[in-house]
């Protein structure tokens, strides 16, 4: 009777083991720690007008408020650039490339824009290996001169292909920033 207890014990505790380890495979994902966002827009123009929006938050959620550099973004009117977005870890030493696993892993992940200010569109204009929208490279289009925000949220694993919308995309939030923009 000891020797069968003792043997359930065994089996049990060797299945919690198991379902408690990582795999090393790359079965189990864990989540992108994101602390620095860039958005870098290129007038299409003119190369030496470049706009840098960068997002900082080093300690994350519930902590100290995050920074916007600059803290309002000026974007000329009716102009189009071409945007790149990059992520980075800031926590490593060197700073993590967060874009690597977001494109190794392109199938589960998208980017979302949503700009408030009148006359502005972002046009995703990259794909995953299956034709689905990603959103690391974009257009952005600027209208008549207007205030407003950028709304920029990636997320993992939303539903493809979707409507091309936040709500629409299912998932859960990698990362939302909300930039301050003037078009002047």
């Amino acid at each position: 009777m000891k020797t069968i207890k003792l043997l359930a014990l065994f089996f049990i505790s060797g299945l919690a083991m198991t379902s408690c380890s990582s795999d090393d495979d790359g079965g189990e994902n864990d989540e992108e720690l994101i602390t620095t966002v860039v958005l870098t827009l290129t007038n299409t123009a003119n190369a030496a007008d470049i706009v840098t929006l960068t997002f900082t938050d080093l300690d994350g959620e519930g902590g100290n408020e995050p920074v916007y550099t600059p803290a309002v973004s000026t974007l000329s009117t009716n102009t189009t650039y071409t945007g790149s977005i990059q992520l980075w870890n800031a926590t490593e030493n060197p700073p993590e490339d967060v874009n690597e696993e977001i494109v190794g892993e392109a199938d589960e992940h998208e980017f979302f824009y949503t700009p408030s200010v009148a006359g502005m569109t972002v046009v995703k204009t990259d794909t995953d290996g299956d034709g689905n929208p990603l959103g690391i490279e974009t257009t952005v289009t600027t209208g008549t001169v207007g205030t407003g925000g950028l709304n920029v949220v990636l997320r993992h694993e939303p539903s493809k292909p979707n409507d091309g919308t936040l709500a629409g995309a299912g998932g859960s939030t990698d990362v939302e920033v909300n930039y301050s923009i003037s078009v002047q």
